[in-house]
């Protein structure tokens, strides 16, 4: 890939991505603020100014090295994480689950909605390359937050959702990998095992049903 295709892969990704991490980091902050921890809020981070969630390290500088690096082969970032005390939760361990399903969930919702702008970019003849090419990113970029959020493993999205299903004795003893597991998961990425294992699984799983629930609305526009 030559120099003028990565930046125009990063032209074509840049708004997909601040979309899906901002939105992403608000709805924890929402979730929280709904089931009573306010912190997120009164720290202005339920906001969809993408300035509010962007780490300069995690979401610029990382994927960007990775982008030059590996000429596209290899991506992997993060956003500045929204604070939530769980302590404040009414229900801490029940909520969690919520507020850590919100971030995802979203993640969905958004994946859908780009497959939606293209279908209305193909049904009003809309032939420019930047535009459909922006509408695959979006989903690929949201399937792809979807489903790493959503390893069961703490800090990770899934991982907070174990810890608020599993009884109390074995919800303590997964969140103690908490410290490590930035480490364990980055290491699973780097050796391939967890894009085969779950990453490609879970998201083709989503595409796959993402593209049954839209089956009417693409009968109705083709």
């Amino acid at each position: 890939m030559d120099f003028a295709s990565l930046v125009q892969t990063v032209a074509i990704y840049a708004i997909p991505v601040l979309f899906a991490i901002t939105v992403h980091e608000a709805a924890h902050g929402y979730a929280a603020r709904y089931f009573g921890d306010p912190t997120a809020w009164m720290l202005g981070r339920i906001t969809l100014n993408p300035l509010k969630h962007i780490d300069p390290l995690g979401t610029i500088a990382v994927p960007l090295l990775l982008l030059f690096a590996t000429s596209g082969a290899f991506l992997f970032g993060y956003a500045k994480p929204v604070p939530v005390n769980f302590g404040q939760l009414r229900n801490p361990k029940r909520d969690m689950i919520w507020v850590a399903l919100a971030g995802p969930g979203v993640n969905v919702i958004m994946a859908v909605m780009w497959v939606i702008f293209g279908y209305l970019l193909v049904t009003f003849g809309v032939e420019e390359r930047f535009f459909l090419e922006m509408a695959r990113a979006g989903l690929l970029v949201n399937l792809v937050l979807f489903a790493l959020n959503m390893f069961p493993l703490p800090p990770l999205d899934g991982g907070r959702i174990l810890v608020g299903l599993l009884p109390t004795p074995q919800a303590i003893a997964v969140s103690r990998v908490e410290p490590f597991g930035f480490f364990i998961v980055l290491g699973l990425v780097l050796t391939g095992l967890l894009g085969t294992y779950w990453l490609r699984p879970l998201m083709n799983l989503t595409a796959g049903l993402i593209d049954l629930f839209l089956s009417p609305l693409r009968w109705v526009l083709f």
